[in-house]
């Protein structure tokens, strides 16, 4: 899981101590390779207890670990140099117009990648594929994404269900139980509509997989299984281009881990693609 990654999911709740190492590890990372967590501190300055807390919030056992990390992030960023940066501008000529935003959906599929370890898969596989039914929550762009993958699982005969409505979703939680899933797709990780179908599901034990920004927020930290999407950017107008990019990719992710893990699932995906067959023959 990339350093950088997650110093920039959470960079905006953080502490003054916290928000200056986290602007020094984004701006000199390669200073980092000779320093102590005590020359750090001194650095930056701030305490050395400052630098070890800040390490174990991303996630770290320590300095040395979260060390290690950024060094690993500095050498995978070193084989993308070439790599088109730059916010998109309306003066832009075409090709430039692409090629930035093809980099940068290229960046918000990479750190979405780097975010997500594969146990948190293998769980969320194994609730989704246990469950009895799957209730997909999200509204707004996030609601597109529900779309997709309910389709998704109902190709493979799971027994999703998914509305834009957030009342009817909301009504839908009331249903469940402790043999029902929740899947929670927000990309900030605090929409109000969303949040309460969790907190309703809850009450009624089922368990609920989230699929939101990483760091702290209300409905990663209501879930039993985090999975991470990123939409940095930027200009605020691609925020909701790379928030659909990065969140795609983690139901793609999600759907062919299903199909591995499920021989019922690969038999009746087959089933359905025969049914195209037929359709597009006749």
């Amino acid at each position: 899981m990339s350093a950088f990654a997650k110093i920039k999911a959470i960079q905006n709740t953080l502490s003054a101590s916290e928000a200056k190492l986290a602007a020094f590890t984004l701006s000199s990372p390669t200073a980092m390779r000779e320093l102590s967590s005590s020359q750090l501190a001194k650095t930056v300055g701030v305490s050395q207890s400052s630098v070890v807390k800040f390490a174990q919030k991303l996630g770290y056992k320590g300095y040395p670990a979260f060390k290690l990390s950024v060094v690993d992030a500095i050498n995978k960023k070193a084989q993308n140099k070439s790599r088109l940066h730059g916010e998109i501008t309306v003066d832009d000529e075409f090709n430039d117009m692409a090629d930035k935003l093809l980099a940068g959906k290229i960046n918000v599929l990479t750190e979405t990648r780097n975010l997500n370890e594969k146990e948190a898969f293998t769980a969320a596989v194994n609730k989704v594929l246990g469950a009895k039914r799957i209730l997909i929550s999200g509204v707004g762009g996030s609601a597109i994404v529900c779309r997709d993958l309910c389709y998704k699982l109902q190709k493979l005969g799971l027994q999703a269900v998914n509305d834009t409505d957030s009342h009817v979703q909301l009504a839908l939680a009331a249903t469940l139980d402790a043999h029902d899933v929740v899947i929670a797709i927000s990309e900030s990780g605090s929409t109000l509509e969303v949040a309460r179908v969790v907190k309703e599901a809850q009450r009624h034990q089922s368990p609920v997989i989230s699929i939101t920004r990483y760091g702290k927020t209300p409905i990663n930290q209501l879930a039993d299984i985090k999975l991470y999407s990123v939409a940095e950017s930027e200009s605020t107008r691609l925020s909701s281009i790379h928030a659909r990019t990065a969140q795609n990719l983690v139901i793609d992710l999600l759907f062919i881990a299903l199909i591995q893990a499920s021989e019922n699932g690969r038999g009746t995906l087959a089933r359905t693609n025969k049914a195209f067959q037929r359709m597009r023959a006749s």
